[in-house]
């Protein structure tokens, strides 16, 4: 990768993660108080919603860090490697978090008629998403494998011919 790819990235991804500490500091706490003045329920209907909301954003969190740290073993050449796997399992977790987490989201607003019926459907639909790039890096990761066990065998290969030479 280049050092322009890679400054660009690192600049999008420390914006992404101030977005969501911005969010986690001044959206949430103004979620809640637009939720406890709308809802006729209380503060009961109001808890889930939020736990789910904040979970979501330390799960982005999360991934953003993970991301930020293979791009730093991309620029060092190291992540072809097995330290590497850490970082993308972390991301897949996360990953499937954000889904599982979308899908309670869906569960928590269907019943009552406080959310539309098609609000739920379309939560349910980007969590199926959401799922779905979880695979999509899970594939990644069986990539990344067979990158690292053809380096070794690589190195292997070349260690035998330097010992023949």
């Amino acid at each position: 990768m280049g050092k322009l790819t890679i400054l660009a990235l690192r600049i999008v991804l420390a914006v992404v993660f101030a977005g969501t500490l911005f969010l986690e500091a001044v959206m949430v706490p103004l979620l809640a108080a637009d939720l406890t003045e709308a809802g006729p329920g209380g503060d009961a209907g109001l808890v889930p919603v939020i736990v789910l909301v904040v979970l979501g954003i330390i799960a982005a969190q999360v991934i953003l860090v993970c991301v930020w740290r293979l791009v730093t073993m991309a620029r060092r050449g190291t992540v072809f490697s097995t330290a590497a796997f850490r970082y993308v399992d972390i991301v897949i977790g996360a990953v499937a978090a954000g889904a599982v987490l979308l899908f309670a989201l869906g569960a928590v607003l269907a019943p009552g008629e406080g959310v539309a019926p098609g609000i739920v459907l379309l939560i349910g639909g980007l969590g199926v998403a959401i799922a779905g790039v979880a695979l999509i890096v899970l594939v990644l990761r069986a990539l990344l494998a067979q990158a690292v066990a053809r380096d070794a065998e690589a190195a292997h290969l070349r260690t035998e011919l330097d010992e023949v030479i």
